[in-house]
């Protein structure tokens, strides 16, 4: 048994060995984890930093999250390493499980984990019941800068942030993400041409809709109204969908057999998620400014020639270069396409991009 530091934190801890280096595991109540682990002053140069500086933005987000979720939220473990003396006391029947005693005058080093903290110390300012919870913690004794900055590299350099679309398939929370669900569900068309995990398509894909662009379009559709619970906002989008999916020919095509959905994406702009947030933005003005004659407005669309090839029609709004831009100026560009094939008025806003436009194709 190790002899204890005379003053020491002390962490209930199991212990392992990793590339040949020890390490431990252990919990921490979060009222602790502010005042005991640091991560790196901004201001220092980032060659002698063992880490990146705060992103502000993310920290009041995290801390929400906690805060709108204390039945439910997650957290991954803190990574730290700890520079300075300390000693592991084993239990007698597990050489590996037992206490890990940490000089007080050691300093804790966040390795990964550094916005986790800076919002739970956020949180608690708002939420004090929170403290007595705790989280996991991985403890690493410190190595030195080269070390601690090769940790941070290990870390991140590996980790895949999910697709869009998984994480909207796996969200049982955010309001977005069960009404694209209850659309995807619901209205034929995307019933069984939704790519549910990836947020692209390949090419031998049977597919022609990602669930991310189910998404992203019907919060363009939903923008601004004025429906607050999931079922109403579901039945709205639902009722779009399924009426402007009749008058896509190509969609039906698809839908029946009769087109390869490869050659949908690689023939109209329709086989693209820049196409579907085009539509759900001109949703969104009919169901404000039409809302009960949007049906018989949008039944024009049939005869709308949506190829590629059509490069007089397309080229800069749709296309650059010919090749799809989905950007937010691309989609507003392609809407206003749409509407000017529907004889509807241009808003204040989509004038001001047509006018950059037309003065782009001078």
């Amino acid at each position: 048994m190790n002899k204890k530091l005379k003053y020491s934190h002390n962490f209930p801890a199991i212990r392992g060995i990793q590339a040949g280096r020890e390490y431990y595991t252990s919990m921490c109540p979060l009222k602790l984890v502010t005042k005991l682990f640091l991560f790196d002053d901004e201001e220092i140069r980032a060659d002698v930093r063992a880490q990146r500086i705060l992103n502000e933005k993310r920290i009041p987000e995290i801390a929400r999250y906690i805060i709108e979720n204390p039945k439910d939220y997650i957290f991954s473990a803190i990574t730290v390493s700890v520079n300075g003396e300390l000693e592991f006391e084993s239990v007698q029947d597990n050489e590996d499980i037992g206490v890990l005693h940490i000089s007080m005058d050691a300093e804790f080093l966040i390795n990964d984990g550094q916005h986790r903290r800076a919002a739970i110390e956020l949180a608690l300012k708002e939420e004090p019941d929170l403290a007595d919870e705790a989280i996991s913690l991985v403890i690493f004794p410190d190595s030195g800068l080269k070390r601690s900055q090769q940790m941070f590299t290990d870390l991140n350099k590996y980790s895949i942030r999910p697709s869009k679309s998984i994480n909207v398939l796996y969200d049982h929370r955010d309001e977005s993400s069960l009404v694209a669900k209850n659309i995807m569900n619901n209205v034929p068309i995307f019933m069984n041409l939704t790519e549910k995990e990836k947020s692209s398509i390949s090419n031998r894909s049977s597919k022609i809709f990602t669930l991310s662009g189910i998404h992203s379009a019907t919060i363009k559709l939903l923008k601004g109204l004025d429906e607050q619970s999931v079922e109403d906002k579901t039945n709205i989008a639902v009722n779009y969908w399924k009426e402007i999916s009749k008058y896509i020919p190509e969609w039906q095509k698809v839908s029946e057999g009769k087109l390869n959905p490869k050659d949908l994406r690689s023939e109209y702009i329709t086989g693209h998620t820049l196409a579907l947030s085009a539509l759900g933005t001109l949703g969104n003005y009919l169901l404000k400014n039409h809302k009960k004659t949007w049906k018989d407005k949008i039944k024009k669309i049939k005869t709308l020639d949506w190829s590629r090839n059509n490069s007089k029609l397309w080229e800069g709004r749709a296309l650059s270069s010919g090749r799809l831009s989905k950007k937010n100026v691309n989609v507003i560009l392609t809407s206003n396409q749409i509407k000017k094939h529907l004889s509807l008025k241009l808003t204040d806003n989509d004038l001001k991009y047509e006018n950059d436009f037309q003065k782009g194709k001078k």
